[in-house]
This record gives structure tokens, sequence and C-alpha cells, in this order.
């Protein structure tokens, strides 16, 4: 039989088990691709998954911080999140198509005299344009309570559905309401089902850009009877700066595609995992 030579990471030169490890761009691109799924990752693990020593991967880590692709943390790495905070009207115009199937998969949740929570996020935007239509069917005696003007908005005109603006503090940049008032508004209100966007889920748990709309989310999912997030797949792995909640605080993510740790995550958490494409109601 052949002799096998090992290279500096200790795998077999010309064997299948050295190929993965066998070029820099690789190990680059799939460390991206594992950050971008989970937010957060120890060297150690990606040491295992890479099938290379830690010491290189700490190279891979050091070349990839220096083009500003991730954040280096103590033994590991983290995703960089957004330099800045699109406000709504950008964001709306993001992943059109995807927001819409996931919107229509929501619309499918809401029942005939139910109290819903709107918040501000552009997914949940879209599920109160949907329930505005008058040429699609849609729950009757509604009851929507929101903090977000463009929601009041779309809803003001459309008949079967009452809605209640929570006050407070503008946040013009979100386009919703914020802050002290807000959160006492909230105490007068219990919902059946709340629809909450964010803008990152890692295994840290859901994130958004700003503290205030944190708050308020996070006031609601301990409120709402069903807390149900809607993301596109872009959200995942993304780690933003104020925390919402732990993934297990919540019912349901009803997302366009998910991953194959996106549903781990939630198998792992006991929470329902809705996908636009094959909705599981």
């Amino acid at each position: 039989m052949p002799s096998h030579r090992k290279n500096a990471d200790g795998q077999r030169v010309g064997t299948p088990e050295s190929r993965p490890a066998a070029f820099a761009e690789e190990r680059h691109a799939r460390i991206l691709q594992l950050l971008g799924e989970r937010g957060r990752i120890r060297n150690s693990e990606l040491a295992e998954l890479l099938g290379v020593t830690e010491p290189t991967v700490r190279k891979d880590v050091a070349d990839l911080a220096r083009q500003n692709l991730l954040h280096r943390t103590h033994g590991g790495v983290m995703a960089i999140r957004p330099a800045f905070e699109p406000d709504l009207p950008a964001r709306v115009s993001r992943n059109t198509e995807a927001k819409t199937k996931i919107a229509r998969v929501c619309l499918d949740l809401i029942g005939d005299g139910d109290a819903v929570f709107l918040d501000g996020g552009s997914t949940v935007l879209r599920i109160a344009e949907l329930l505005a239509e008058t040429t699609t069917r849609t729950p009757r005696n509604v009851n929507v309570l929101t903090n977000a003007l463009s929601v009041a908005q779309t809803l003001a005109d459309r008949a079967g559905i009452r809605h209640t603006v929570l006050g407070g503090t503008y946040r013009p940049t979100g386009g919703c309401f914020v802050g002290p008032l807000t959160l006492s508004d909230l105490d007068n209100f219990t919902v059946n089902v709340a629809f909450i966007g964010v803008t990152g889920l890692s295994e840290q748990g859901f994130t958004v850009a700003d503290l205030g709309e944190a708050q308020v989310k996070k006031a609601v999912v301990d409120r709402a009877r069903r807390v149900i997030v809607v993301m596109d797949h872009t959200k995942l792995g993304a780690v933003d700066f104020a925390k919402v909640c732990d993934i297990e605080a919540v019912g349901a993510i009803v997302t366009d595609q998910p991953s194959d740790y996106l549903t781990e995550l939630c198998k792992t958490a006991g929470i329902d995992l809705i996908t636009a494409n094959s909705a599981r109601i």
C-alpha cells in the first residue's frame, strides 16, 4: 500500500480527507457561511468543522478580520452587524417577493375576531397591506394594535378592521412609536397573536437596531398569547445592537428559506418553524 504524507495540519496528503482544507479561499468562504448561519462560533468548533488545526483557523480568522468581514472575540468570531440602520422605505424595497410570501402565510394565521399586534417591521407592514386588500379573502372583525404609523395609515379605511395606535415618542427611522408612554399604553391591551419583525437571529436570540424598539417588542412578547416572528432568510446569523428576547420566548418563526441550522435551532427551542413554500399551520 502507498504511504501517505501528512501536511502541517496533520492531514494525509493526496486523500479525500485533505481536500476541503487544501485552499485558504475555500476555508474563508466556509467560515463566512457558518458565521452567516450562526452569528457566533468558537475557533475550536471551526477547526473541527474545517478539518484543520486551531492555529490555521486563527490565521484564517485574522485574514478575514483584516478585510472587515467578521469580528474576532476571545476564542472565536462573531458576525458584523450592519454599519447603519436603513430607514423603513429602504427596508420595504428589499426582498419584496420573500416578504410577500411570508405575509400571505401570516394572513392565514389570523382568525375572524382576533386581536392582533403588528409592529413596525417591513415584513409586518406587508401583512397589513394584505389585510387592507379587498381582492383577497381576509379575516373579518379584526382588532389591530400597532405602534407603527405606516400600519395605521394602511388600515385606516379598511372596513371590518379596527385599529388602535400606541402613543409615545415617534422614531422616524423605524416609523414607529417607542418609549415609556408606548410601554405604558401596552399595559391596557392583550392580543391573541403578535407579529414581530427583527433584523437578526442567532444563538443569542432575536435582535434589532434600536433599544427603544427592542423594549416595545419585548413587552409585546411578554403580553401576547402567541408570538410569531416574521423574517426572511437574510436575517439568520445577523447580530444587531439590541436584544429583543431569547428564541424560546416566541411561539413560531415564519420565513422564506429555512436552513438546516434554523430548523435545528427551532427544534431545540421547541418552537414552530413555518415556511412560505411549505407552510405548516
